[in-house]
């Protein structure tokens, strides 16, 4: 393994910069680096760009929703207070979470963008790379490497409350909270889409 490579950006063909580079700015609270008619860079951290999007002439194809390609980007937040303060913000917008989901190695909660495709908000459970290595290794996630489904406002007001974050950051909280659906009938829900 090369452990002194890093990934710097992607790239989306899409026929809705604008849409897309609005969406990401306000999700990811990102600025715009440069953009003309066919393309848009845009960064949320010391990186000169960590997203673009381009249209090249003629625009391209549209995809059906849960088609071969990108399923989702991920992007980790330092806590679990600071995502779930994103998430109140986000939510004040009218951007909320389509899947909501308990991995075990991270608390993640999945938003569909504009063309459909997942922008992952997260926060690593475990302190270290290899503790949460070690749990993906073990029979429990084997036997469910999605994990639970769980109510964001539920953890936050619970937060909110006094529960300890190592309480709520584990399956077993968000798997004893009220029923939810499963995590693949979310990501495969099309009805969900943002207008």
């Amino acid at each position: 393994m090369n452990s002194s490579l890093k990934l710097a950006h992607y790239v989306v063909n899409t026929n809705k910069i604008a849409e897309m580079r609005d969406w990401y700015c306000t999700v990811l609270n990102a600025e715009v680096v440069f953009e003309n008619d066919m393309m848009c860079f845009i960064t949320y951290d010391d990186e000169h760009h960590r997203l673009a999007f381009m249209t090249p002439p003629g625009g391209v194809t549209e995809k059906p929703i849960n088609s071969a390609g990108l399923m989702h980007t991920a992007f980790t937040f330092p806590d679990l207070r600071n995502l779930l303060d994103h998430y109140t913000y986000l939510k004040s917008l009218g951007i909320t979470p389509q899947v909501p989901v308990q991995h075990g190695p991270t608390t993640s909660l999945y938003y569909r963008d504009p063309d459909g495709a997942f922008a992952e908000l997260q926060v690593d459970n475990f302190s270290t790379a290899q503790e949460a290595t070690d749990f993906m290794h073990t029979q429990a996630y084997a036997d469910d490497p999605l994990g639970p489904v769980f109510d964001p406002q539920l953890m936050l007001d619970l937060l909110d409350q006094g529960v300890p974050k190592q309480t709520l950051a584990t399956r077993e909280w968000a798997a004893s909270g009220p029923d939810m659906p499963r995590p693949l009938a979310l990501f495969a829900a099309v009805d969900v889409l943002p207008s």
